[in-house]
């Protein structure tokens, strides 16, 4: 399964490309949102994760290009990696068109559980498995 990791922050990418090494999943990086649209229009992907707060474009903005997009590509099912602990998060997240939302530090089981939930609906069975 490939996935696209779009976050600003070197740590944050390697430790999650750790986790998801576990999983067997192959873990395509990209240091900004304008970086992540251009790796999206060239690649499959079973799902994306998109960090919020990165400079440039962020990643409600982002999340809302994907959404967007005129192609199939517009469902890959997306989730938000986040520091951000508004009370209002999770719905601007979800109004924006992500699946899911998880809070930095990332655990383990918190990521994949995500990852579960979006699969165990189907949302990744789209034709978007890389």
């Amino acid at each position: 399964m490939n996935v696209l990791f779009i976050e600003d922050d070197r740590m944050n990418r390697r430790v999650v490309r750790d986790m998801l090494d576990v999983a067997g999943a192959t873990m395509i990086e990209a240091e900004s949102a304008e970086i992540g649209l251009r790796i999206l229009d060239e690649r499959e992907f079973a799902m994306v994760l998109v960090d919020l707060r990165m400079p440039g474009m962020d990643g409600i903005t982002a999340i809302e290009h994907i959404r967007a997009r005129p192609d199939a590509k517009a469902g890959v099912p997306i989730i938000v990696v986040t520091a951000d602990i508004a009370p209002d998060l999770r719905e601007r997240c979800l109004a924006a068109g992500a699946d899911e939302v998880i809070f930095k530090p990332v655990a383990m089981d918190a990521l994949f559980d995500a990852m579960g939930r979006i699969l165990a609906k189907g949302a990744a069975g789209d034709g978007m498995i890389g």
